[in-house]
C-alpha cells in the first residue's frame, strides 16, 4: 500500500466516523430528552420553563444553552461519563444526544 493510498483510507475512515456522529445527532429528539431531564435532572437544574425551583444553585439548562462556545455535541460526550457532582445516570448514546438536543432547544427559546 502506497502512502497516498493509505491517506485516502485514513481520510475515508475520518469522513465516515464525521457522517456517523453527524446522522446520530440528526436523529435527536428533544422531547425524549426532556422526558431524561425532567427524571435524572430537575433535583439540581431548573431543566423548564414551568419549573419553580431546585435543591441546589445548579445552573439552568437555558443558561447552559446560551452560554458561550455551548456545543450540543460535547454536551452529549460529557454527560456519558460519570462526573462527581452528578449522579451516575447511566445514559444511553440516544438518550445523551436527546438530552443534548432538548438542552441546545431551551437556548434558542426568547
Amino acid at each position: 500500500m502506497t502512502i497516498r493510498s493509505f491517506l485516502f483510507v485514513i481520510r475515508l475512515c475520518a469522513a465516515s466516523l464525521a457522517l456517523a456522529a453527524a446522522a446520530e445527532t440528526a436523529f435527536a429528539d428533544p422531547f425524549d430528552g426532556e422526558k431524561v431531564a425532567r427524571r435524572w435532572c430537575a433535583a439540581c437544574h431548573l431543566v423548564s420553563p414551568d419549573q419553580q425551583r431546585t435543591t441546589t444553585d445548579a445552573a439552568p439548562f437555558a443558561t447552559i444553552a446560551r452560554t458561550p462556545g455551548f456545543n450540543r455535541d460535547r454536551l452529549a460526550f460529557f454527560l456519558l461519563d460519570p462526573h462527581p457532582r452528578m449522579p451516575s445516570m447511566s445514559l444511553s448514546r440516544s438518550e445523551a444526544t436527546d438530552l443534548a438536543d432538548y438542552i441546545a432547544m431551551l437556548g434558542r427559546k426568547p
